[in-house]
């Protein structure tokens, strides 16, 4: 990862200040995860709509901006995944839950092969430990494979 890291706030860093900001994970990491461990937004939904006590813990691992504006109705925040704020934000909160509680992460701020965060945030679940994890595979972004969709959506926060 080499160059300039635009924040919402249309904020510029350069490499002094990325290294500051601990970013860890890259463009592209998302490619990394294998296809099965990948769900699609029709069956995410079905699930959420069905609910019930073995229904997964929705976490959204990309911006707080993007999260408050539209996020998958009763998934969590915990942070950025290419971040290390954001990578401590999970083991956090996953903290003291089964290593085979059925967890969904998704960020869906950019197109699939350009997520900066989800790649991070799969692997640091897989370092510990936890065996049902997949990643909601967006295509575009949330608006277009979420949101437009008509999918259960939530704002706030």
């Amino acid at each position: 990862m080499v160059g300039v890291l635009v924040l919402s706030s249309g904020m510029l860093l350069g490499a002094p200040e990325l290294a500051a900001a601990q970013v860890v994970g890259a463009s592209g990491d998302a490619l990394k995860i294998p296809q099965d461990k990948l769900v699609q937004p029709a069956e995410l939904n079905a699930v959420i709509k069905k609910g019930g006590k073995d229904a997964p813990l929705v976490l959204q691992v990309g911006s707080h901006v993007l999260f408050a504006e539209a996020h998958i109705a009763g998934s969590e925040y915990v942070g950025p995944g290419q971040q290390a704020a954001g990578l401590d934000a999970l083991t956090k909160r996953v903290s003291g839950l089964a290593k085979d509680k059925s967890l969904i992460i998704y960020c869906g701020c950019c197109p699939w092969e350009r997520c900066p965060n989800v790649g991070a945030a799969y692997k640091k679940l897989q370092e510990l430990g936890f065996t049902k994890v997949k990643v909601l595979y967006l295509a575009n972004n949330l608006g277009d494979d979420w949101v437009a969709k008509g999918y259960l959506v939530a704002n706030g926060r």
